[in-house]
């Protein structure tokens, strides 16, 4: 009856084990020994790495409003609208303004007329120098006022302050533009930058001129950038430093994507391991090692993963050899043998 007992002990290990361990009668109740691979723990030199969420942003972007009141009756750009500096964006009406013009225009050829009607009168002794100062005083209120007119008239024609694209519109024909309401946003597309907060415990290990990684997912790019700005204050709020970062040209990048910029931080040695080491252990996880010719468990605390290595920052230390496989079903002192 043992025998039996102990022969169906001994096929279902090799069920579960799939045919990879071996049930040996060594000593009666012992468990079997099961052959395993193993491998030196070694230190890993480890160069670590901050990602910072970061959002790709124009160098040069420019909110478009509108300085008087009227209604837009020209609105030549949609969309992604490309446009040369000077070039025509909104147009708007404003008929109290051209009428502003008309009469301050009107108000300083009058007084024009009366200032020079008394110099002639004055070089025949037939008026007075104060007179004449008196008109030479309104002339110039006059000018300033015809001045400002048409300075405000010009308002009504907004023009593209430089080279760029359209990438917001909030008006169509037929609105009222009010002074301080956006219009349209125009980006130059042709620089553009990784704008990102850096915790303000790192902020100083970064100078402007140093060449920093960026990912960006959307792209699929991983290129490099150069910092071009460091705030010299950190916000109270987030304890964090606007640091922004010149990118080159690419066609794939786009204003508002979003980027992961990469801060390198003080190499270390660690441990690394294969995954396949680590065996879940309820919360926790637990690492076989060899010992004596038997599998001895160590509870472990695991760090990040890289690829199929592990990183363990507790429960193993260097020279320790360490079960990789036929580990699942090891229990703390059966013998194994190294394949």
């Amino acid at each position: 009856m043992i025998h039996t007992t102990r022969f169906f002990l001994c096929l279902l290990t090799v069920l579960l084990l799939n045919s990879n361990g071996l049930c040996r009668e060594d000593q009666p109740g012992q468990p079997a020994t099961i052959p395993v691979r193993v491998q030196t723990v070694k230190k890993t030199p480890n160069h670590p790495q901050l990602e910072m969420v970061a959002t790709i942003e124009p160098v040069r972007g420019a909110t478009i409003a509108a300085r008087v009141t009227g209604t837009i009756t020209t609105l030549p750009v949609v969309l992604g609208s490309r446009v040369n500096q000077g070039d025509l964006l909104v147009r708007i009406s404003a008929r109290e303004i051209a009428s502003r013009v008309v009469q301050a225009r009107a108000r300083r050829d009058q007084a024009e007329r009366n200032l020079k009607r008394e110099q002639k009168l004055l070089k025949k002794n037939a008026s007075t120098p104060e007179t004449v100062k008196a008109l030479r005083d309104l002339y110039t209120m006059a000018e300033a006022a015809f001045q400002e007119a048409t300075t405000m008239a010009g308002y009504t024609t907004i023009k593209a302050p430089f080279a760029g694209v359209i990438t917001r519109k909030m008006v169509n024909i037929g609105d009222l533009a009010t002074p301080g309401i956006p219009l349209l946003l125009l980006e130059d597309e042709t620089r553009l930058q990784a704008v990102t907060a850096v915790p303000e415990s790192l902020v100083n290990r970064i100078r402007t001129g140093d060449r920093l990684t960026i990912r960006v997912p959307s792209a699929r790019l991983t290129i490099s950038g150069i910092v071009a700005e460091i705030s010299p204050a950190a916000d109270p709020q987030s304890r964090t430093a606007p640091v922004k970062i010149d990118l080159k040209p690419d066609p794939a990048l786009r204003s508002g994507q979003f980027a992961r910029v990469i801060l390198p931080l003080n190499p270390a040695t660690t441990l690394l391991i294969p995954q396949s080491a680590v065996v879940d252990f309820g919360q926790m996880n637990k690492v076989f090692v060899l010992r004596d010719g038997r599998a001895q468990l160590r509870l472990v605390r695991t760090g990040s993963r890289t690829g199929t290595e592990i990183e363990i920052l507790a429960g193993l230390d260097p020279g320790d050899r360490i079960i990789v496989n036929n580990n699942r079903l090891l229990i703390n002192g059966q013998p194994v043998t190294v394949r």
